[in-house]
């Protein structure tokens, strides 16, 4: 039985098993902090470095100079930007958020410390994102506050492979 929280995300509330499948909706990158974000067909996930090109990959990121291993790749969910339409007539698009991969189906807030599949990757989850005033600046709109608990989830990479648009995302 599908508890009604679960919503959108298909998590398995039962006791048994907290069972879901999410899909990859959509991939960017970025080689420097300030850049527009790059839609990809595929990325490179890289274990123990990020993506292929993109900025923390690459010591270009916001971020950089306070290096993290569990930031070598972010996950959103493509829920929260239909609710952020909806309940507060904010429009991003996939690209926006500044994350590398969007998700269909993937409960990110229930995955730290978890290990995943994106493809044939394996990542785990290491801790919530969090917004920053940067993606405001970048936007042009006041979505800080509304990000908060909603920013996604960043990842340590730790078997590499590609990832492509498509791709299932499932429970390791």
């Amino acid at each position: 039985m599908t508890s009604p929280d679960a919503g959108a995300a298909g998590l398995d509330a039962s006791p048994a098993a907290a069972t879901w499948a999410g899909t990859v909706e959509a991939l960017h990158l970025a080689p420097r902090s300030f850049l527009p974000m790059r839609s990809a067909a595929e990325l490179t996930l890289i274990a123990g470095v990020g993506v292929a090109g993109d900025r923390y990959a690459t010591g270009e990121g916001f971020y950089s100079d306070r290096p993290e291993d569990g930031r070598q790749i972010t996950l959103f969910e493509a829920e929260t930007l239909e609710a952020l339409r909806r309940d507060h007539a904010v429009i991003l698009s996939a690209g926006d958020h500044r994350r590398n991969v969007t998700t269909r189906g993937v409960p990110l807030n229930h995955l730290v410390g978890r290990r995943f599949r994106i493809g044939p990757a394996l990542v785990e989850g290491t801790r919530l994102s969090t917004p920053c005033r940067h993606i405001e600046q970048i936007t042009g709109q006041e979505i800080f506050t509304l990000l908060l608990h909603r920013s996604g989830l960043n990842a340590r990479i730790l078997e590499g492979g590609p990832a492509r648009c498509g791709d299932a995302v499932r429970p390791e």
